[in-house]
């Protein structure tokens, strides 16, 4: 089974992946910002930089294909990522379905205002650019969030990251019942 958990950045689906893999027997969490952070610096050295790696058609290949390898390993896969673009996405989970036909997608929501003020209090971010960009996205992130496909809502705004995890566990059990 493969979990998508997606969410405005800040919102906090990182920290609600790695709760959720404690919760679920032989699962494992795989980032694939991980491999973004790659392509952006590559695509920095060779004087091609990219704003946003998710625009690299490579990164949505190579997320799959690093979901499909955790997967080989692992019977559930828990992958947090902030998708704005509903065709990434749809990219993603049908590059997914082709290997796991289990695939769960849950959008974490709260109001732009507490994901802002999550934002603020990150730690480690390397700077104010940074953070505009990040304030950036996060607002593209709610708006879009609106809409619907980007997976299934799941309120995050006004709830620990603990009770989200056991909230997604929950909607899980129930899909299995």
């Amino acid at each position: 089974m493969v979990i998508l958990i997606n969410g405005a950045f800040g919102i906090g689906k990182t920290t609600v992946a790695r709760l959720l893999s404690q919760r679920i027997p032989g699962s494992a969490v795989f980032d694939p910002e991980r491999i973004g952070f790659v392509l952006q610096r590559l695509r920095k050295i060779s004087g091609r930089p990219v704003e946003d790696f998710q625009d690299l058609r490579s990164w949505r290949r190579l997320s799959v294909l690093g979901v499909r390898a955790a997967a080989a390993l692992r019977p559930h896969v828990i992958v947090p990522m902030a998708f704005s673009d509903l065709s990434y996405l749809q990219e993603i989970r049908d590059g997914i379905a082709r290997f796991e036909p289990r695939v769960h997608c849950f959008c974490l929501v709260a109001p732009l205002p507490v994901v802002r003020e999550r934002l603020s209090r990150r730690k480690g971010w390397s700077g104010a650019g940074d953070m505009e960009w990040q304030y950036r996205r996060a607002a593209e992130c709610c708006s879009a969030h609106e809409g619907a496909g980007f997976g299934e809502l799941v309120p995050a705004g006004d709830r620990t990251a603990g009770q989200v995890a056991d909230d997604l566990l929950e909607r899980l059990k129930e899909e299995q019942t």
